[in-house]
């Protein structure tokens, strides 16, 4: 059972408002070192030099969309096997079926309430303490 608090997350969306709602979600939920970015490049460039353990990435961003980020992400031998989980706002079969496909760890479908976040990440990590 990992301790929230010791997860390191990076938050990557381009609409400030969500990252701040998931930011909130997640200190609710008691992590303590959340990052956020507006973009992905930002991000990769930022998890290349200052790693964390789980990547909460939108889908729908310009310059480099979720899909990129996480095949970027998924392509580096240094930060490869970061959990990704990749917000959508859509289901659309399709953006899942390639985010599958790339080593997505998990995906979130907005909008979402804080305890369906929650349950994404234990899914990956386990239960949080």
């Amino acid at each position: 059972m990992p301790a929230a608090s010791q997860i390191k997350v990076m938050v990557v969306d381009d609409q400030t408002s969500m990252r701040a709602m998931i930011r909130r979600a997640l200190q609710d939920l008691g992590f303590k070192d959340v990052r956020d970015k507006a973009s992905a490049p930002e991000a990769l460039s930022s998890i290349k030099t200052d790693r964390v353990h789980l990547v909460i990435s939108d889908y729908n961003m310009p310059e480099m969309d979720g899909l990129q980020f996480l095949e970027a992400v998924r392509a580096d031998p240094v930060i490869g096997k970061t959990v990704f989980i990749m917000l959508t706002g859509s289901s659309d079969r399709e953006v899942v079926q390639k985010a599958a496909a790339l080593g997505v760890n998990n995906y979130v479908v907005k909008p979402f309430a804080p305890a369906a976040l929650k349950e994404k990440i234990e899914r990956v990590f386990g239960e949080l303490t």
